[in-house]
């Protein structure tokens, strides 16, 4: 059984970026940026008033007079000079005019027809924001996945389409003879499919198009035309059917269509009946069927591809620390992904791992928000040990 550490490696090594479209700004936000992009002007292109009040030439002192020669509002700017004894009527965000150097706030002056008296010294805080403040014309924005605050600033930059990667294309394909959508009738031998559904919401998460093709049944000649129908994808993932049972045929269909095979069992619990390579033009990747194992499987492998794909430069997960909140016995040949809740501590998070581990149970898995990462022949642990977790 191959460590998990190398089989990530091996799957990321099977992924190829994407290519890059041009993306509308509207649409951005959750892609993944190609390359850098450069801002088109100055924010704020010019300077401007952080406060509504008057514009002044500079420090008065308390009881100076002014008298008011104009006005300035956002999108409309006072197209004179200040002197040393004027003021202008100013807005937050409209150009400061030119000789004025400081914005006194409207609530310490008292205004009598067309003058000004100060209430306050006017020093300190100038109450400018001054031209480039928060951005300059051609600074660089460096390529990452968008988030909405990203489309706010890449609009500001003026912007308007952005080289983005292509969204990966996904086929997710459930089988075996157990299963029936959702909604169907079970047969008394039957289950509902479940684990497809929870890992195209987890891809699309990560950005990707899923496809839901159906479901393959255990026969060679239904599950070969199954994974031909997902011709174009950059996914192949199929859940169940990887392991060594007589009805288990991912790997033998899946090579007689040309599968490059990268590896076969991985040395983790849940999720040892892992396959992965290539077909094709596609990554294809055989989650093992229990529901708990393919969706951990799915946090592991499924997801640092699609981050891959995208382009990004450190798609693995990021294991946290927390303290253990009971105690854990010793681990095996595998390292265990143990289902946990992580809650708030006076320093570190605490982590309560689920009692019952089976790796049917997606009732403990709805009620988890980590996983404790066990290293395979790790030692028993204690309440009060530190420990790497990965948030889910």
């Amino acid at each position: 059984m191959m460590p998990v550490g190398e089989a990530q490696a091996k799957v990321l090594g099977l992924a190829l970026a994407l290519p890059v479209e041009h993306v509308a700004l509207a649409d951005a936000a959750g892609r993944w940026l190609a390359e850098a992009v450069q801002a088109r002007r100055d924010q704020p292109p010019f300077d401007a008033s952080a406060m509504d009040g008057y514009a002044i030439a500079g420090d008065a002192e308390e009881g100076m007079t002014f008298h008011v020669v104009g006005e300035a509002g956002a999108g409309h700017h006072f197209a004179g000079t200040v002197g040393p004894d004027q003021a202008v009527r100013i807005f937050t965000g409209a150009p400061v005019p030119r000789g004025a150097l400081r914005v006194v706030l409207q609530e310490d002056v008292t205004r009598e027809g067309d003058n000004i008296r100060l209430n306050a010294p006017a020093t300190g805080a100038t109450h400018i924001r001054p031209q480039g403040n928060d951005f300059s014309a051609g600074q660089s924005f460096a390529p990452k996945r968008l988030t909405a605050n990203d489309v706010a600033l890449l609009a500001a930059m003026n912007l308007p389409r952005l080289p983005c990667r292509r969204r990966p294309v996904v086929a997710m394909i459930a089988t075996g003879d157990e299963l029936v959508m959702p909604g169907g009738e079970p047969g008394p031998d039957q289950i509902v499919c479940s684990n497809t559904f929870a890992l195209k919401a987890m891809a699309e998460a990560e950005g990707a198009k899923v496809r839901m093709l159906p479901i393959a049944r255990d026969t060679v000649q239904d599950l070969r035309k199954v994974v031909e129908l997902a011709q174009g994808a950059d996914v192949i993932v199929t859940v169940g059917g990887a392991s060594v049972g007589d009805h288990d045929l991912v790997g033998q269909v899946t090579a007689d269509l040309g599968m490059e095979r990268a590896f076969y069992k991985v040395a983790m619990r849940p999720g040892k009946p892992l396959m992965a390579g290539r077909l094709g033009d596609a990554v294809m990747l055989g989650l093992p069927g229990n529901p708990v194992s393919a969706i951990v499987c799915g946090h592991l492998f499924l997801l640092p591809l699609l981050r891959a794909l995208q382009g990004a430069a450190d798609p693995l997960p990021v294991a946290a620390e927390a303290v253990l909140a009971e105690d854990v016995a010793p681990t095996g040949p595998r390292t265990h992904y143990m289902r946990a809740r992580v809650e708030a501590g006076a320093d570190l998070p605490i982590l309560r791992p689920f009692a019952d581990q089976d790796s049917a149970l997606l009732g403990v898995l709805s009620q988890a928000n980590a996983l404790l990462i066990r290293p395979l022949g790790d030692a028993a642990r204690r309440a009060g040990d530190r420990v790497s977790y990965l948030p889910i």
